[in-house]
């Protein structure tokens, strides 16, 4: 199997009100098409550990390769582009902007990327509510959707550019079981169908069960997986 994210010895410290390793010596590898879960109680480094490896907290010691190259050390512009191609991201509240269409938010980072013309960012757009079966509410202002609508409609917005990987952070966190069964199954036929590369925090132990694998973290460390 391909290896699309690997750690080489994360270390992570906290400095304030006086020093703390969160992380200790974390080491792992995530293949294409896999859908990984993280868990652990809470205060285990598990969040900790998704801000590193999606390159929003760079103040670590290790390495981190993503695709085949090491992010680590690079500028943030640098950064900023790597993530907005290569990592989708799913949180546990949508984030979609109110007074935007589900249609106009799912093309916002195709239109930041700058490598598609403005009609193409829009046809990838309505090409992933598609998959979801949300092209009907392609038009609609995402702030009169349902909380499982919208959260479908990030998945798709996490999509748009064809990551090599979608962080979630607890993307199941807010919704009810019907819709948390819903959100799974879209994303096991993602990784499943499309090759998609899934990597989830969650608390949510049954949602975990599902997934292809756990990694399990304890006082910073992963214990299986």
């Amino acid at each position: 199997m391909e290896t699309v994210l690997k750690t080489i010895k994360l270390n992570k410290y906290f400095h304030d009100p006086e020093e703390f390793r969160v992380l200790k010596d974390v080491s792992f590898e995530v293949g294409k098409g896999e859908f990984v879960s993280i868990v652990g109680k809470s205060g285990c480094g598990k969040s900790t550990l998704l801000y590193l490896i999606s390159t929003l907290d760079t103040d670590y010691q290790g390495e981190i390769f993503i695709n085949q190259k090491s992010v680590t050390g690079l500028s943030q512009n640098e950064l900023a582009r790597f993530r907005n191609e290569h990592i989708g991201f799913v949180f546990q509240f949508h984030f979609l902007l109110p007074e935007f269409t589900a249609l106009q938010n799912v093309m916002l980072p195709a239109l930041k990327l700058g490598k598609y013309s403005k009609s193409e960012c829009e046809d990838r757009a309505y090409e992933k509510l598609k998959w979801l079966d949300m092209q009907s509410f392609a038009s609609k202002l995402s702030s009169k959707l349902s909380g499982g609508q919208q959260q479908r409609v990030a998945i798709a917005r996490a999509l748009t550019n064809d990551p090599t990987v979608i962080m979630g952070d607890e993307p199941t966190g807010n919704l009810d079981s019907n819709n948390t069964n819903i959100v799974f199954d879209i994303l096991k036929d993602l990784a499943r169908t499309k090759g998609q590369t899934i990597i989830a925090v969650t608390h949510d132990p049954e949602f975990a069960q599902k997934t292809d694998r756990i990694i399990e973290m304890k006082d910073g460390e992963i214990v299986k997986g």
